[in-house]
């Protein structure tokens, strides 16, 4: 099983070296580290491990989690072996050399590239988050009636291009993506949302809550990576793009999103 483990660290020297041998100890094989930040004394890297299949991973975040300065940040399953920086290009290369489907490369290959579990292109209104009607929570008391909240319900934005991973119910932020950003779902899952700047598009990139991995928020350095990527395939795929946000969705939002989501 491929993880990839998020920690954050002193930076000093002896650190790294430390947190890679009680990876090992714990039974985990690096196949890969990233470092996304250095700042302030302190460093957040990404270890991609092979970990063995039946084994549970408490040992490892508490292996972690003891070390002096430091702090796991996440825990989850990547799909597919890890890709760097490098691979962007690749990618770019693929999309311009078939631009009809430059918007189903990207979201198909996105996920990989972030050890996200899926990704989709949606078509997002300027005016989406201030969309729907809004419906009042009530309970009835002996002499009155006591209002509870509001909670707002509006339709999903119509997916036009989903990777194969992606569920069938949504429950997405109700932010308007009018830039990068990361953010948390109603139910947990982790978001990176970047809009292509044009026809209302916006590439969503997801990472799904797990009950057993503590899964990570995307990163600023993972945002604008996602973001730069989006900026150049809506360079290359051009016109096509304002003609895919014009046809009719292939695939029906199911879903509402009943709970404004956290920005990270």
């Amino acid at each position: 099983m491929l993880l990839r483990v998020r920690v954050a660290l002193p930076d000093r020297p002896g650190s790294l070296g430390q947190v890679a041998r009680t990876l090992g100890v714990a039974g985990a094989d690096i196949v890969q580290v990233v470092v996304l930040e250095r700042l302030g004394g302190r460093a957040i890297d990404d270890f991609t491990v092979v970990w063995p299949g039946g084994a549970g991973v408490e040992r490892l975040r508490a292996g972690l989690s003891a070390m002096p300065g430091v702090r796991v940040d996440g825990i989850w399953r990547a799909i597919g072996a890890p890709v760097a920086g490098a691979f962007d290009a690749e990618l770019l290369t693929q999309i311009a050399a078939n631009p009809a489907e430059g918007l189903a490369t990207l979201v198909d290959t996105v996920p990989a590239l972030l050890a996200a579990d899926w990704a989709m292109a949606l078509r997002v209104p300027a005016d989406w988050a201030a969309r729907g009607s809004v419906g009042i929570d009530v309970r009835h008391g002996a002499d009155d009636m006591a209002v509870l909240g509001a909670v707002r319900k509006r339709p999903v934005p119509p997916v036009l291009y989903a990777s194969w991973r992606a569920p069938e119910q949504l429950a997405l932020p109700e932010v308007t993506p009018l830039r990068a950003r990361s953010m948390t779902g109603p139910d947990g899952t982790r978001y990176a949302l970047a809009p292509f700047g044009r026809a209302g598009l916006v590439l969503v990139v997801a990472r799904t809550v797990d009950d057993e991995l503590p899964v990570a928020a995307f990163h600023a350095t993972e945002v604008d990576r996602i973001a730069q990527l989006v900026r150049a395939a809506a360079v290359i795929v051009g016109d096509r793009l304002d003609a895919a946000a014009q046809a009719p969705a292939p695939r029906a939002a199911q879903a509402s999103s009943e709970e404004p989501a956290s920005a990270l």
